[in-house]
C-alpha cells in the first residue's frame, strides 16, 4: 500500500494503540495534520506548545501509558522543551513528534529552523532526526518502546517536511533494532537474599518509596511487602498514593516540606529500604547529614541512580514491580516470621510521633480564609477517588501534605523540575486519559497565570476539569523565603488578586466561576461547583497571604533542623542573634 510519510506517522501511532495526541499545527508539520482527519486518533488543540507537552505528561501520569504530542518546527519545537525536561526529571513516558524544515534547507538557517534534536539531547531518553521516509514507522515504534520501558522518559522524533510528503510503500516493522538497549528487569538473586538478611537484622527499618514505584505499577507488590513484614512506609512527593495514607504503617511524606514524623524517621532509621527513589536533594536536605546511621538497600531500574548520591550496601538493579515480587517470594519461602525485624518499639515510636506532631494551622471563623482550610475542604468534597493535579509552590506542598491519597496515579505534580504552569494543561491531559475520574487542578495564582489559556482547549474539546486557584495575591513560596531569609524585603512577588478577576475570566471562557473569600462561603461554593460535571469550573479561593508552609527544612541544612512553625523559626533566629551579640557591662 502506497502512503505518504505523513500518513505513515498516523498509521504508526494507530498501530501502537495511541488514542489521543495533544498538538498545534504549523508549516513543517502541516502534512501530518491532513491524514488526522481520517484517523480515529483524537486530537486536542492546545493554545501553546508547552501545554501540549504538559497535557501529554498529565495523560501519562494518570494512565501509565505514553503521552503523545505533535507540533511544528522552530519555536513550536522549542516550546516543548520545558515539558520534555519536566518529563525527563520525573520519568514520564512522552513521545514528541516535531516537524522540521525540508532536508535540503537544514543548516541554512531557514525560516522556523531549529536543531531540536541537538537541543533536546540532554533532556530526552532518545531522539532521532528522520532522514528517510521508509524509516518513519521504525523510528516511531522504537521511540515509543524506549519511552515506555526501562526507566520511562520522554523521546522525540523530528521529521523534515519533505520526508512527510514522500510517498513510500507502507510496512510496519516486526522487529526493532536497538543494540545496547536491554534494561535489566529482574533483580540479582544474591542481592535479594542479602536484602532480606539486612531487614531481619534491623531495629528501625523504613521503606523509602519513590515515584519509580508508580511508574512500575508496583502498588500491590509494595503493599504485600510492607504489610507482611510490618515495615513502615514513607512516600515521596512523586509516590503519594502508592501506599495508602490511611494505613497504620504509612508514616507520611518526607522532604523540605514533608511530614515531621517522616523526616524524623529518616534521620533515626538504621535501614533505608529504598524502592524507586533517587535521594533527591529535597528529600535528603544536606546530603552528608541525611540518615546518618542507616544502611541502605536500593532498588532501581536505572543503574546510574544507584550510588549516585548515597553509598549503598545492597544494590539491586531491576524493575521495582519485579524485584519487590522477588522479595515477596523470598519472604514467603523463608517465612515472614523469620524475616520480620524486631522493631515493635520503633513502630510504637513512629505512632507516638504522628500523634505529637500533626500538621498545624489556625483558622478563625471570622478571620481570613486559610489556604489549608480551603484545600482540606476541597479534599473532603471531592474525596480520595478524584485525581488531584498541582502546579508548583505553596499550594503544591499543602495539597501533598493535607489530602489523603489511597491509590496511585491520583496525585499528579511537577516534582523534579518544579515547573510553574504545569497544573492546567496536565489536568486536561489527565482527564482525557481518565474520563471516569473527577480531575481537580489545585493551582496557585502565579502558576495559573502562566498557562490558563489552556482552559480554552478544555472547553473546545469538552474536557470537564475543576480548576481551584489558591489565590493569595503573591508568588507565595518566594514571598515565604523573602520573609524568612531576606528580612521581609518583598521584591517583585505581588500579584494583585483582581488582576485578572478570575470569576470574570471564567465567564470569558464560557464556564461557571465562583469565589470564596470566607469560611462561611467555602462550603456553599464547593457544593455548587461539585454539582457541575459536564463542563469546566473555575473557583477563586481568596486566601490569607501571610500563611506559610510548614514543616520546613531550610535549604542547606540537615533534616535534623526541621522547623514546625513560623514561631519556632523566629525563636531560633532570635536565639542566634542573641548569641552573636557581644556582652556589655
Amino acid at each position: 500500500m502506497q502512503v505518504t510519510g505523513a500518513q505513515a506517522v498516523m498509521k504508526s501511532l494507530e498501530e501502537l494503540g495511541v488514542d489521543v495526541v495533544f498538538g498545534y499545527p504549523g508549516g513543517a508539520i502541516l502534512p501530518a495534520y491532513d491524514p488526522m482527519i481520517d484517523s480515529p486518533i483524537r486530537h486536542v488543540l492546545v493554545r501553546h506548545e508547552q501545554g501540549a507537552a504538559h497535557a501529554a505528561e498529565g495523560y501519562a501520569h494518570a494512565t501509565g501509558k505514553v503521552g503523545v504530542c505533535i507540533v511544528t518546527s522552530g519555536p513550536a519545537a522549542t516550546n516543548l522543551i520545558t515539558g520534555l525536561a519536566d518529563a525527563h526529571m520525573d520519568s514520564i513516558p512522552v513521545l514528541a513528534i516535531t516537524g522540521q524544515v525540508p532536508s535540503s534547507a537544514i543548516g541554512s538557517d531557514a525560516f522556523q529552523e531549529a536543531d531540536v534534536t541537538g537541543m533536546t539531547m540532554p533532556i530526552t531518553k532518545h531522539n532521532e532526526l528522520v532522514t528517510n521516509a521508509d524509516r518513519i514507522a521504525g523510528a516511531i515504534k522504537e521511540a515509543y518502546h524506549i519511552a515506555s520501558t526501562g526507566r520511562p522518559g520522554p523521546v522525540l522524533v523530528d521529521i523534515p517536511k519533505d520526508i512527510l510528503n514522500t510517498t513510500i510503500e507502507w510496512h510496519w516493522p516486526e522487529y526493532m533494532d536497538l543494540p545496547g538497549y536491554r534494561p535489566t528487569i529482574r533483580g540479582h538473586g544474591k542481592m535479594v537474599r542479602e536484602a532480606l538478611d539486612l531487614i531481619a537484622g534491623a531495629r528501625k527499618p523504613v521503606i523509602y518509596a519513590g515515584g519509580g514505584l508508580v511508574r512500575a505499577n508496583a502498588a500491590d507488590e509494595l503493599f504485600e511487602f510492607a504489610t507482611s513484614l510490618d515495615l513502615p512506609v514513607v512516600t515521596t512527593l512523586m509516590a503519594r498514593g502508592i501506599f495508602p495514607d490511611t494505613h497504620e504503617l504509612h508514616v507520611g511524606m518526607p522532604g523540605m516540606h514533608g511530614h515531621w514524623t517522616a523526616v524524623k524517621a529518616f534521620q533515626d532509621t538504621d535501614l533505608l529500604i529504598t524502592l524507586g527513589a533517587r535521594f533527591d536533594d529535597r528529600v535528603t536536605g544536606k546530603l552528608d547529614g541525611f540518615a546518618p546511621n542507616a544502611r541502605v538497600i536500593h532498588v532501581d531500574i536505572d543503574p546510574a541512580e544507584i550510588g549516585k548520591n548515597r553509598q549503598v550496601d545492597v544494590p539491586i538493579v531491576g524493575d521495582a514491580k519485579i524485584v519487590i515480587g522477588q522479595l515477596n517470594k523470598a519472604v514467603e519461602d523463608k517465612g515472614a516470621a523469620n524475616v520480620r525485624p524486631k522493631h515493635d518499639a520503633w513502630l510504637e515510636q513512629l505512632a507516638t510521633w504522628k500523634q505529637e506532631h500533626p500538621l498545624k494551622w489556625e483558622q478563625q471563623d471570622d478571620g481570613p480564609l486559610k489556604p489549608q482550610t480551603a484545600i482540606t475542604a476541597i479534599a473532603k468534597k471531592y474525596g480520595n477517588d478524584a485525581i488531584y493535579v498541582a502546579g508548583v509552590g505553596q499550594h503544591q506542598m499543602w495539597a501533598s501534605q493535607l489530602i489523603e491519597y489511597v491509590e496511585p496515579r491520583t496525585w499528579i505534580n511537577s516534582g523534579g523540575l518544579g515547573t510553574m504552569g504545569f497544573a492546567v494543561p496536565a489536568a486536561i491531559g489527565a482527564k482525557v486519559g481518565r474520563p471516569d475520574k473527577r480531575v481537580v487542578a489545585i493551582d496557585g495564582d502565579g502558576c495559573f497565570q502562566m498557562t490558563f489559556q489552556e482552559i480554552a482547549a478544555a472547553v473546545q474539546a469538552d474536557i470537564p476539569v475543576t480548576f481551584c486557584v489558591i489565590n493569595n495575591g503573591f508568588l507565595g513560596m518566594v514571598r515565604q523565603w523573602q520573609e524568612l531569609f531576606y528580612e521581609e524585603r518583598y521584591s517583585e512577588v505581588m500579584l494583585p488578586q483582581d488582576l485578572p478577576d478570575l470569576v470574570k475570566l471564567a465567564e470569558a471562557y464560557g464556564i461557571p466561576g465562583f469565589r470564596a473569600t470566607t469560611v462561611d462561603e467555602l462550603q456553599t461554593v464547593l457544593d455548587k461547583a461539585y454539582e457541575i460535571t459536564d463542563q469546566c469550573v473555575l473557583i477563586d479561593f481568596r486566601v490569607d497571604p501571610d500563611e506559610k508552609v510548614f514543616p520546613m527544612v531550610p535549604a542547606g541544612m540537615t533534616n535534623d533542623d526541621i522547623i514546625e512553625s513560623a514561631e519556632e523559626w523566629y525563636a531560633r533566629v532570635a536565639a542566634m542573634v542573641e548569641a552573636r551579640e557581644p556582652e556589655t557591662d
